[in-house]
């Protein structure tokens, strides 16, 4: 799973949100770190809707303007469950290999 559809799966996990409002949760949950543009994101939702992790919440007309609400499934919910365990279990294992390293004194 791709950064940008972490973030966007996770920003989902608490309410459906509508494109802007999914970048700048993105950008809030990445502490700034990542900016996704309109284009990425729509890309990365035509994917995760495909591989049905996402989906379309409901529409509404603001000022007007249709807005597309999106929300995570809950196969969307497992398959990021499980990537956050993977991350977790991949972060673990280079800590400890940078204790051990530091310990034996290996610059």
């Amino acid at each position: 799973m791709t950064e940008p559809a972490f973030l966007v799966l996770t920003a989902l996990v608490d309410r459906p949100r509508h494109g802007y409002g999914i970048v700048q949760e993105v950008e809030r949950l990445s502490e700034g770190r990542v900016h996704l543009k309109i284009g990425t994101l729509y890309g990365v939702l035509d994917r995760l809707a495909g591989d049905r992790l996402v989906q379309l919440d409901r529409e509404e007309a603001t000022q007007g303007r249709l807005r597309r609400y999106y929300r995570i499934t809950d196969e969307g919910a497992e398959a990021l469950r499980a990537e956050a365990a993977r991350l977790a279990d991949n972060a673990r294992r280079a800590t400890e290999r940078l204790s051990a390293r530091h310990a034996g004194g290996t610059a």
